[in-house]
């Protein structure tokens, strides 16, 4: 059962109950988690959380939040946390910029998105996210891409936030890019939708209404400490990002899809254990 905000019930509930502002506050100050769901949050207690949050300048952010269920999942910008997305989304600014890009692209980070057709019912704020300008630059455009990273989330519980991106965002979001760390692997996954297919079938505005999330590549890294100096191992090959769903054009010259390569990976999973 939850966990009352507040109470002595367990060191490190993953699961807390509202009660106020400032009991929520303490168990962010003292938990070791970087995610925590909370339950029982009205719209109007929200309203207060991001206030007060906004007056103290808490660098927490809402991940989820549904007035309906009233639940607010909210992700603690641990150190490990942001450079475990952090480090990849800076890596693809970084080959953006040097196919000359830039100005073609906007950093959309951890604003806050509510989903379409539902006024405000429901919303998200991302870890690292963008899109391509002038598409996706407007005040309440939604990003092609976006990378979520996990510690204390289990895999399960990124891959329900993955699926709410394209749910929420009517399937504007076309990359999730999953990081999942436990310690002893950093774990990503890519994800993209595709309409499902029967035979003799067309693609309708209606059938894309009904695309799926598909997991298109998986890498496993992990570190070998019987090394000297300390080895990480990258399986899979590389992880490589459409160019055609991040800018929804296709390439132009000197222009292609992004990729970081085995070495890439390995030198970011060197840095991310460096925050352990």
């Amino acid at each position: 059962m939850p966990t009352s905000v507040g109470s002595k019930q367990g060191d490190d509930p993953g699961t807390v109950r509202f009660t106020n502002v400032q009991d929520l506050f303490n168990v962010i100050d003292h938990t070791t988690r970087d995610s925590l769901t909370v339950i029982n949050v009205s719209l109007d207690r929200l309203t207060e959380i991001d206030r007060i949050r906004e007056e103290e300048r808490r660098k927490f952010r809402f991940r989820y939040f549904d007035t309906k269920s009233r639940i607010l999942i909210i992700t603690i910008t641990t150190t490990l946390h942001e450079q475990l997305h952090k480090l990849l989304y800076d890596e693809f600014v970084g080959q953006v910029r040097d196919m000359g890009l830039k100005k073609s692209w906007i950093n959309i980070g951890s604003s806050t998105l509510s989903a379409q057709g539902y006024a405000g019912r429901r919303g998200k704020e991302g870890d690292s996210s963008g899109g391509p300008k002038p598409e996706r630059a407007g005040k309440s455009a939604w990003p092609t891409l976006v990378i979520e990273a996990g510690v204390s989330q289990t895999l399960a519980q990124l891959r329900i936030g993955m699926q709410r991106w394209f749910s929420m965002s009517n399937h504007e979001v076309k990359i999730v890019l999953l990081a999942k760390f436990d310690g002893t692997t950093v774990l990503l996954e890519k994800w993209e939708e595709e309409i499902p297919v029967r035979p003799g079938a067309t693609t309708t505005r209606r059938s894309l209404q009904h695309q799926e999330p598909v997991l298109r590549q998986t890498i496993t890294i992990t570190q070998d400490t019987t090394t000297d100096p300390i080895s990480y191992h990258a399986t899979s090959g590389a992880l490589v990002l459409s160019f055609r769903l991040l800018f929804l054009r296709d390439p132009g010259p000197g222009e292609g899809d992004l990729a970081f390569s085995v070495q890439e990976l390995e030198e970011y999973a060197e840095d991310v254990w460096a925050q352990v």
